[in-house]
């Protein structure tokens, strides 16, 4: 079978043309047939037309009949086959239309090969194109650039060729014209340059000597100016340490002052000049002890009863005294505690510009004594509000039991419950320096206090906490007591309460400087904290006995609450402040969502490990 591959596909295959043939072969086969069969009868009627007996009726009627028979018998037979031919042509029209189509496809499966081919040699001719151009380009710079440096070099030959021509047609010039000249002139030269010498001789030594004096000079200087310095320092600490002890009245500190200024006289009658600096130094410590940055002296030991850390403590255990009376004084079920206290530094920051500019009795904030400590709880009362109420509601519990046979019997039942609500509410500095009336002025003052630069000496105040302490537990002390996590969860970064267990310890090893040291991690998650400790083996077990300032896990036997069955992933966590008798002393957050001293026996079972901190 042949086909036609040009546009036309298809159209030109011959098969069906021999098929029309065969058909009319067969038509005309069956027309000769029938004729045949027709002479025959013709034929059989004539002879029995002519047969001497002639036909009788019924012999017409049998041949009649007979005829009619054979003609229906062969039509039958002509339309069955006629029908089967039908049927034939059909399957062999479809067979050869689904080879057409299966040809038709393979053809435009090649023509779009093709066509791929042919754009993908277009694309890597392009390239080849451009990179040749880019080639061609190259070599055209490169040739210029030797033909460039070939001119110069050419020019370069030129030019020198034409001085040396000139030097030598100078000095031929020269040397004919004017010998005489010359030779008088390298005499003159010779007597300039004796007696040059003889001059420079002369300064060197001159010089030498003025280099000596200037060196004894300066060493002498030198000595003088460490002498200076070392009394300085010694003037200076003195000064300080005068001035913090000092500090409990600034009447005591104009006092040691002017005794340091009368100390001084002296050196300067006798020309000292480092005593005016001594003066100098001594009357800003002064200057700074009287002013709102006092505030940071405060926590110095100046041989008083108190500092400013142990008011602040005084304070926190009047606050939980509050909350405890509130619970004593009501009857609950459960307790459910919201907000939290204002942050101890904006109480301090109000507490020190409010002291000092005091209009009617301004006192320097360096010192502590009892009408200051009143000052200080009054603020701290007008920033922070304590309410309470009680609610009962009916709530659904199911209860099981043991039915005596090993089979737990769930029970649904109703329960009435009293529920108390503490809330703490708080002002912000901002908001105290408003109701207050704070004039510009000392609203900046307030704002300098607060600056993130005065962490590092707020930390100092409320906890004692210097450059190089490992002891976190000051700091972890002083938050007893705060309520509802918001200062530890917020700072980290929630927009929302969270458990603020972790946060609380973060927070705290941020107050002391430890995660940007790398010392203690940021981390909100209890698993992701022991897994930073493991990781740096500065993890031990539970049943090993904790120093203070480690880092406590617990993972909690609670198989019917929130935390599950132990499990060996940490559900808790907080600070171990010490270890007294075999018992773990701990501050931890969001215990009953509060800052809570707990205890612990060693070896716990609850307790999962401890985390190590390289202090």
């Amino acid at each position: 079978m042949t086909e036609n591959t040009g546009n036309g596909a298809g159209k030109g295959i011959k098969t069906r043309e021999v098929k029309h043939d065969i058909k009319a072969l067969d038509k005309a086969a069956e027309m000769a047939k029938s004729m045949k069969q027709a002479v025959v009868r013709t034929k059989d009627q004539i002879q029995n037309l002519t047969d001497d007996g002639q036909i009788t009726p019924e012999e017409y009627a049998e041949d009649r009949m007979r005829y009619a028979a054979e003609d229906t018998a062969s039509e039958v037979g002509h339309q069955t086959k006629k029908e089967a031919r039908k049927a034939k042509n059909k399957i062999e029209d479809k067979v050869q239309r689904h080879h057409e189509k299966k040809q038709q496809e393979k053809l435009e499966k090649k023509v779009q090969e093709a066509r791929k081919s042919t754009r993908q040699a277009g694309k890597a001719e392009e390239t080849a194109r451009k990179t040749s151009v880019k080639q061609r380009e190259f070599g055209v710079k490169q040739h210029e650039a030797r033909v460039r440096a070939v001119h110069q070099k050419k020019q370069t030959v030129k030019t020198t060729d034409a001085s040396r021509k000139a030097i030598r047609q100078t000095a031929k010039s020269t040397g004919k014209a004017a010998p005489k000249t010359v030779n008088s002139t390298v005499k003159a030269t010779r007597r300039t340059v004796k007696t040059a010498e003889q001059t420079s001789r002369a300064a060197i030594k001159t010089t030498k000597a003025a280099a000596k004096t200037a060196e004894k000079a300066a060493k002498a200087s030198e000595k003088a100016a460490k002498a200076a310095a070392a009394a300085a320092k010694k003037a200076a600490i003195a000064a300080y340490k005068a001035a913090v002890v000092v500090a409990k009245a600034i009447a005591s500190a104009v006092k040691g002052i002017i005794a340091a200024v009368k100390g001084l006289i002296a050196m300067i009658a006798a020309g000292g000049w480092m005593a005016v600096v001594a003066i100098l130094i001594i009357c800003l410590v002064g200057l700074l002890v009287g002013s709102i940055f006092g505030i940071f002296f405060s926590g110095e030991d100046t041989g008083s009863d108190k500092t400013m850390r142990t008011v602040v403590q005084e304070i926190n255990t009047d606050y939980q005294s509050e909350i405890d009376s509130i619970k004593s004084s009501n009857t609950y079920d459960e307790v459910e505690m919201s907000g939290s206290t204002a942050v101890w530094r904006e109480v301090l920051a109000v507490y020190a510009v409010k002291t000092n500019n005091d209009p009617e009795n301004p006192q320097e904030v360096a010192s502590i004594d009892d009408n200051k400590i009143q000052i200080l709880k009054d603020i701290f009362w007008e920033m922070n509000d304590i309410s309470s109420r009680t609610e009962t509601k009916t709530v659904t519990k199911v209860i099981e039991t043991d039915d005596g046979r090993g089979n737990v019997v769930e029970e649904t039942v109703e329960e009435t419950q009293t529920i108390l609500y503490i809330n703490v509410t708080h002002k912000t500095a901002d908001e105290m320096a408003a109701q207050y009336g704070f004039n510009d002025e000392e609203k900046q003052q307030m704002a300098e206090l607060l600056d993130e630069k005065n962490r590092s000496l707020w930390a100092q105040v409320l906890y004692g906490i210097r450059a190089g302490d490992s002891d976190i537990v000051e700091v972890a002390l002083s938050q007893v007591g705060q309520v509802g996590g918001q200062p530890y969860w917020s700072w980290y970064g929630f927009d929302n309460r969270v458990a603020w267990c972790a946060c609380f310890v973060s927070w705290c090893a941020n107050e002391c400087g430890y995660i940007e040291d790398g010392i203690i991690p940021k981390y909100a998650g209890c698993v992701n904290g022991v897994q930073w400790f493991r990781d740096r083996d500065q993890w031990i077990d539970g049943n090993e006995e904790p120093v203070p300032g480690m880092i406590i896990f617990f993972d909690w036997d609670d198989p019917n609450g929130d935390n599950g069955p132990q499990d060996g992933l940490s559900d808790h966590t907080g600070i171990v402040i010490r270890v007294e008798d075999g018992i773990v002393y701990t501050v931890e957050g969001n215990s009953s969502d509060s800052c809570r001293q707990k205890q612990y026996s060693v070896g716990y079972y609850e307790i999962l490990g401890y985390g190590a901190p390289a202090y």
